[in-house]
Parts: structure tokens; C-alpha cells; sequence
């Protein structure tokens, strides 16, 4: 890793021949440190994000996002209110994949600065509803991954199942979830287009003088799929100021029968994520993730205000408490080791083909997890982690970071203003005009930049 943007740039004209580069530069957002990356400015005046994968876990990812766009169609993208970028070509640099896309423009919040009322929170929601508005149709034409209610349900139960036998899961969350599952309220919906992976900066903003903060982008679709709503606002659980927003506008705004367990499940997901975590872990014998993760399901565990989570009970109480998990935790049951990782159910031998064979390829969920340095080999982890892969293969959100900003969600949202002034008390403006005021504000944190 560590190429620079011009040697990046210059494999441009192997994805898209004849292209002209004039230009390179670092891409600054949209990066993890898993992917060397560049933005290749074209005689044309277009420009491009170049991403390069040296392990088969961020080649995976970017195999499925090359073949998530090429499934939005002109049609498809016609529907969504917003931008998604456009699929360019692929190709190598010596032994490494590579994929070449359009950049989009924008603003990107993290989620615990999103703020409540008009503008971002609003936009989110109905951008949320527009993706799951999507005909199915898109997703099972380019032979990607589909789940029904009921298969969605059997594999969080596995998940839960897996996660107990380590015998590291407090017995009253294994309660709480194997409840969860059986209760057939919570899982009456109708499986829709989902991203699978969605974060709070997979959204890309403008600042509209009217509206305010607008999105007008949206990146990270390699985890596009046909399965439960929840899935794109578990997030939420991070976003303790914006939440009820959110949810509001993607209520408003979604075209279909509503869904009255939504937010419950969205929560499930949210503390399932520190099971996910800890099954991570143990299938790659790796006792620092265990240990971290175990950590976090006991401060959970402690701060449970509800002891239930049924499509009656109490959204708040829910979100507060694995929110509270974290704060809970002391800073030395962490391991100082970089434990980020990612999971996806592609197979990257069968989607990385030359562009004269390719074809929809089959989204089996046998994809074994890696580290972010990709030492790890997925031919040893296949066997070595078989009993997690029962467990389902859903994206696995990196808890290893979500410390590090808890102390600003905890704040008081009148405290924090994206630019770190107090707030101050003014009788002479409304609730919605000092929204909006907090909406421009968050974005005025995170300094204009490209991304993808």
C-alpha cells in the first residue's frame, strides 16, 4: 500500500482507454486506510476515484461495488433523488484489483454530530425510503444476494446461537434476543432494496439557503441486497440527536404498508453488532477482539433500561442503552490494536471477470472475514471460521473507532455545536430556524472535500 495519486491515476487509462489525465490528488474522504486511493482529474473536466485492493477482503468489497452500480441502470437511477457514482471500468495495477468510478461532490456528517430538525436529519430519511423504493427487480437481475422475512429472522438466530456458545454473552441478552426472534410481531415485513451497509457518511450533502443541509449523494452500495429495511437504520443508534427525525421523514416519505416493528428490529441490529463482533473475533482466534467485544456486551448488558424488545416497547430506552454500552466500558478493556474489519457474501473469483464475461454472479454468503492489514487468508478461514459463517453473512459494522467520538454523542446536543460553541439562548427564534442553524453548522465542521 501507499502508491501515489499519480501512479493511481495513471491506471485510469487502462479502465477507460483514451482518457486523458491531467491531474491527481489524494481522495480525502470515503477512506479507511483499506484501499490506496486517488482522485484523477480528465482533459475533459470529469473526474475520477480510483480505489486499489491488496487483500482478498477489500478486493471482495470493491468486486461487489462494481457490480452493485453496474446494476443501476439508467431507469434505477432515475428514481432516486439523489446521485450514485457511476461505474467506469476495472482493472489492475501488477497483482492488485482496481475500480474506477465518477466522484460525486459533498459534505459528509458523522453520526453523532447529525443534527435534529430540518435539513440533514429530514433528507436522510427520505433518501433512506428512495433506495428502498427501488423494484427488487434491480437487485435479483444482477443476481445479487436476496433474503425474505423469515431467512433474515433464521439468520440473526444462528447469529445469536453462535454468539451464546462462546459462553461470553451475558445470559439476559441471550435472553432478550432469542425472545426477540420468536416473537412473530417483529417480523411481518416486506423485504425491499437495502444498502446493507449504510452509515451516517455513506451521505453526501449540500447546503441549500432554503432547505438546508440537502443530500445529494449517496456511496458505499457494495453491500446492495433485498432484505430487511432495519438493516439501513440500525445506524440511528449513534445518531441519538437525529434519530427520531430520521425515522420520521423515512415514515413520511416510504410507499408501503407501515412497518410497525421498523425501529424495533433497527435496534436488534444495533446491539446484534456487538455479537457480531465478539463471532468475529472468536472464529479468528483472536482474543483482543473477544475480550473487546465481551466488554461491550456486559456494559449492555448492565444499562438495559427495558428487558424486552417487543413492537410496543420503548424505542429510546433501547437506543440509549447501546449507546450507554460503550460509555461503560473502561478504556483498558480495549486492546490498543487495530481490530477494523468488514464482511460481505461475494466470492471475488467469481466477480472479478474480464468485461467480455461477465455475468451476474451468485451472491452465495460464504465470504470469511479479514483484518484491515489482510494478513489474514481466506482459504485457512474458511475452515477455520465455518461455525460463524452459519451464522449469516450480513454486513459487520467496525466497532473498533465507535469509542473514540462517544464522549461528543453523549453531550448535550445544545453543548455541541459542530462549530464547539455553546449554545445561547435567543426567545426571538423558532425551534425549526435553530434546527436548521445546528444543520449548517454540523457541515461547517467537516470542511468541503470530494468524495465518491
Amino acid at each position: 500500500m501507499g502508491r501515489s495519486p499519480f501512479t493511481l491515476a495513471a491506471a485510469v487509462t487502462a479502465a477507460l482507454p483514451g482518457a486523458e489525465v491531467t491531474g491527481a490528488r489524494p481522495l480525502t474522504t470515503d477512506g479507511d486506510g483499506r484501499f490506496d486511493s486517488a482522485v484523477a482529474s480528465l482533459a475533459d473536466g470529469r473526474e475520477l476515484a480510483i480505489r486499489v485492493a491488496d487483500d482478498d477482503e477489500t478486493a471482495r468489497e470493491l468486486a461487489a461495488e462494481a457490480l452493485a452500480l453496474r446494476a443501476l441502470t439508467a431507469g434505477a437511477r432515475a428514481m432516486l433523488p439523489f446521485a450514485a457514482p457511476e461505474y467506469i471500468g476495472k482493472t489492475r495495477l501488477g497483482d492488485a484489483r482496481a475500480l474506477v468510478t465518477g466522484l460525486l461532490p459533498g459534505f459528509q456528517i458523522e453520526a453523532a454530530l447529525v443534527p435534529a430538525g430540518r435539513g440533514a436529519a429530514e433528507s436522510m430519511g427520505s433518501a433512506i425510503a428512495a433506495v428502498h423504493a427501488l423494484p427488487t427487480s434491480v437487485v435479483r437481475g444482477a443476481g445479487l444476494l436476496t433474503r425474505s422475512a423469515q431467512e433474515s429472522r433464521d439468520e440473526l438466530a444462528r447469529l445469536v446461537d453462535t454468539a451464546a456458545a462462546t459462553g461470553r454473552v451475558p445470559a439476559r441478552l441471550t435472553v432478550r434476543w432469542r425472545e426477540a426472534v420468536a416473537d412473530d410481531d417483529l417480523w411481518r415485513f416486506e423485504s425491499t432494496v437495502v444498502l446493507g451497509g449504510l452509515q451516517a457518511t455513506s451521505f453526501l450533502f449540500r447546503d441549500d439557503d432554503e432547505k438546508g443541509p440537502e443530500v445529494t449523494g449517496l456511496v458505499g452500495w457494495h453491500a446492495l441486497s433485498v432484505g430487511d429495511p432495519a438493516l439501513d437504520l440500525s445506524w440511528l443508534s449513534a445518531a441519538p440527536d437525529a434519530a427520531d427525525d430520521v425515522h420520521a421523514s423515512y415514515a413520511r416519505t416510504v410507499d408501503r404498508v407501515p412497518d410497525p416493528a421498523l425501529e424495533v428490529r433497527a435496534r436488534l441490529l444495533a446491539e446484534l453488532e456487538f455479537a457480531r463482533w465478539l463471532v468475529h473475533g472468536d472464529s479468528l482466534r483472536r482474543p483482543d477482539i473477544v475480550d473487546d467485544a465481551a466488554a461491550l456486551l456486559e456494559a449492555l448488558a448492565d444499562g438495559l433500561h427495558a428487558d424486552d424488545l417487543t413492537v410496543i416497547g420503548s424505542r429510546g430506552e433501547g437506543v440509549d442503552s447501546a449507546l450507554d454500552a460503550l460509555d461503560r466500558v473502561p478504556e483498558s478493556a480495549t486492546p490498543g490494536v487495530d481490530t477494523s474489519m468488514q464482511t460481505d457474501a461475494y466470492n471475488p473469483n467469481e466477480l472479478w471477470q474480464d468485461d467480455s464475461e461477465d455475468r451476474p454472479a451468485d451472491a452465495n454468503p460464504t465470504g470469511a472475514a479479514t483484518d484491515d492489514d489482510g494478513t489474514h487468508d481466506l482459504t485457512d478461514a474458511a475452515n477455520e471460521a465455518a461455525h460463524r459463517i452459519e451464522a449469516g453473512a450480513l454486513q459487520t459494522e467496525d466497532l473498533s473507532g465507535v469509542r473514540a467520538g462517544l464522549a461528543d454523542a453523549r453531550r448535550p446536543s445544545a453543548d455541541r455545536d459542530a462549530a464547539g460553541h455553546d449554545a445561547e439562548d435567543d426567545d426571538t427564534h423558532s425551534p425549526e430556524d435553530e434546527a436548521q442553524r445546528a444543520a449548517r453548522a454540523a457541515l461547517q465542521r467537516w470542511r468541503s472535500s470530494d468524495s465518491e
